[in-house]
């Protein structure tokens, strides 16, 4: 039985409590009244985006001060408002909180959205796609509308790992282009099979630097890394992006043992352009729609082809024909386009795995 399009989809997401110990609790709209705050410089405008009235965003900043015991905007007369100490504090802390929860609460979602479907219509022909956290990933189960996805978010080393032990169907993966690649492809070779395994195109991407806006410390590539000056903030050992990195920095002959930060870690792009937006660090490594997102500048470094593999005998199951249509199809392919330093790569397109390896 096709799902039912109009069936709707939930989504999970992460609220912050601010409880004292006599029980008083701050309201939600404070945070979102902090953001824009930041956005965009004065009350009466962040008021508006928030859906509230100027004298309800002045009472709330009232008893957020009250609260905490210390103001949380600096209101200026004629000059606008702007976040105090403190109020940058919780703002990039929520922000860093929901970039690193995000995968997660995300796989969650995924989870509930198929018990939900099994129960309504019975069994399913599931799609189970493993792969790293990314901002086209993010877009599949939007337009897979008639396809149910169990979505899981791992590194690529375990994504392949699952789809050799028949835990999943799709398995995502990174592959650098250039000379950079060429270490990448090592690590796969013992878990891409060219008998048993084809690979579909699906997107690029651009990785590089984030830095803060006017990149005032003049950072222009892992070579400025070693500067004890610059502070920067990594991807975990297992992802792709890290892998990317390291080697980077092997190609560049720079010791990560020099870089300060390097063993700080995030799990998201957008929790390390979160890091840095906040002044936690002056760069990390990821890819250019965090960074924009986050509202850094960007200094490009690589590209590198985003792929799924799968078992050849596969392609021929209705769900996988229906599948690559979506991924060849121009809604997806402009969704994709609109994400900034990423762009359809074969986008649906079978590739032989001797051709890569």
């Amino acid at each position: 039985m096709p799902m039912n399009k109009t069936t709707q989809k939930i989504s999970v997401i992460p609220s912050w409590c601010f409880r004292d110990e006599a029980g008083n609790q701050l309201d939600l709209h404070l945070l979102r009244l902090l953001e824009a705050v930041y956005r965009r410089g004065k009350l009466t405008l962040a008021a508006g985006d928030v859906g509230i009235s100027y004298r309800h965003a002045w009472n709330l900043l009232r008893q957020g001060g009250e609260f905490f015991g210390v103001p949380l905007v600096e209101l200026q007369r004629g000059r606008g408002a702007r976040l105090s100490l403190l109020g940058e504090k919780l703002l990039w802390a929520e922000q860093r909180a929901i970039a690193r929860l995000g995968p997660q609460l995300e796989s969650l979602g995924s989870e509930l959205n198929l018990a939900i479907q099994q129960q309504q219509q019975g069994a399913l022909s599931v799609l189970r796609l493993h792969a790293s956290h990314g901002f086209a990933v993010e877009l599949l189960p939007k337009h897979l509308h008639e396809i149910p996805l169990d979505l899981q978010y791992c590194s690529p080393q375990e994504s392949l790992a699952a789809l050799n032990r028949g835990s999943c169907d799709l398995a995502g993966f990174h592959l650098p282009r250039g000379k950079v690649g060429e270490r990448v492809r090592i690590a796969y070779q013992g878990l891409l099979k060219p008998r048993q395994h084809r690979v579909i195109g699906f997107i690029a991407r651009t990785q590089g630097l984030m830095v803060a806006p006017g990149n005032p410390l003049g950072i222009t590539g892992v070579e400025s890394l070693v500067d004890n000056s610059v502070r920067f903030v990594n991807r975990q050992l297992s992802s792709g992006t890290r892998s990317l990195l390291d080697c980077l920095l092997k190609e560049a002959a720079v010791s990560s043992k020099k870089i300060r930060g390097f063993e700080i870690e995030e799990f998201t792009h957008s929790a390390v352009a979160a890091y840095v937006a906040a002044g936690m660090a002056d760069t990390g490594f990821g890819v250019e729609a965090a960074a924009q997102k986050f509202g850094l500048d960007f200094i490009p470094l690589a590209i590198e082809d985003y792929l799924l593999a799968c078992h050849h005998r596969s392609l021929k199951e209705p769900r996988f024909r229906a599948f690559l249509e979506i991924l060849q199809g121009e809604p997806f392919q402009e969704a994709v386009e609109r994400l900034p330093g990423y762009s359809p790569s074969q986008c649906g397109n079978i590739i032989e795995v001797a051709s890569l390896l």
